[in-house]
């Protein structure tokens, strides 16, 4: 099934061009959605995993809903395939780290946006709300976050969590050796003997040593409470992957002074709903909830 645009989108209110983004010796392409004068304009920051510019799942393409959403009211949309997306093979090799995948091309882009607009804010799903306080920390353009079901969970023990949750949902998809294989995992990310030697094939997701040591060092939470901007903090009540109670008191005691918004209805892709989410609403055809859009614009200034 092919992607509609949502209701709330109107493409003839904006124009939609194809940019490259060049950062750290690599090349990414994206997509610039421009209303006409805009004043305010975001950066989109995709999930962990090799995402596409769209955030393309199944039949579902969040950030290009949020994208369309965002512009059809005035503001200015810059979204770009991660370096990884076109080489997934590369979140394997030895030295990939988030910051590497995330902060190069955040940055590159931040200064692409900045360009058409006077203002330039960072808008982060998941890994990339994540990320987002260290791209901010490094570039001072950026006037502002958005947080989107931006984990502070240690992604490791945040890992084994949700492998339990599918185990009950999804016992098909995920046997009780897999959460084992987890627990393992994770245990192995814990230790001080983790180190750049340590075998991908130990640690969760078959990803390298050098991604867990890169995110042990690093807090986003306090990153994003040394930022002198505003931040803006959204998350789904029905999401398993990043939760109301295990990541959203981090963000709540951290940032006293951030607008935080609990979305009842929504999933981690901020999709509405009803009942217990499971992996198989990602290949239902959905769009992100319209009041997530509207809560975002009127956020902004």
């Amino acid at each position: 099934m092919t992607w509609t645009p949502p209701p709330y989108a109107e493409p003839a209110t904006f124009t939609e061009q194809d940019i490259t983004l060049d950062a750290d010796g690599r090349t990414v392409p994206g997509t610039l959605s421009l209303p006409s004068d805009p004043s305010v304009g975001v950066v989109l920051l995709a999930g962990g995993g090799p995402f596409d510019r769209d955030g393309t799942s199944g039949p579902n393409k969040p950030l290009k809903d949020l994208a369309w959403g965002l512009a059809t009211r005035g503001i200015a949309v810059l979204r770009f395939d991660k370096v990884t997306a076109n080489r997934p093979e590369a979140m394997a090799e030895p030295g990939y780290t988030m910051t590497s995948e995330y902060v190069p091309h955040g940055i590159a882009a931040v200064h692409a946006l900045a360009e058409h607009v006077d203002q330039v804010f960072l808008v982060g799903h998941s890994m990339g709300g994540k990320a987002a306080p260290k791209i901010a920390a490094e570039e001072p353009l950026v006037a502002g976050l958005v947080i989107m079901a931006g984990d502070t969970q240690p992604m490791h023990h945040a890992a084994v969590r949700v492998m339990k949750y599918l185990a009950t949902t999804s016992p098909e998809i995920v046997p009780p050796e897999t959460v084992a294989a987890f627990e393992r995992q994770a245990a192995v990310v814990d230790s001080p003997g983790l180190s750049a030697d340590t075998p991908p094939t130990d640690l969760p997701f078959g990803m390298p040593a050098s991604f867990w040591l890169d995110l042990r060092e690093y807090d986003p939470v306090a990153t994003a409470a040394k930022l002198d901007v505003p931040i803006l903090v959204l998350q789904g009540g029905r999401d398993y992957q990043v939760t109301v109670a295990d990541d959203l008191p981090a963000w709540r005691d951290g940032l006293p002074d951030a607008t935080i918004e609990i979305v009842a209805a929504d999933n981690h892709v901020f999709f509405p709903g009803t009942g217990q989410s499971t992996m198989a609403d990602y290949q239902v055809p959905g769009h992100v909830d319209p009041a997530v859009v509207t809560t975002i614009l009127d956020w902004l200034p």
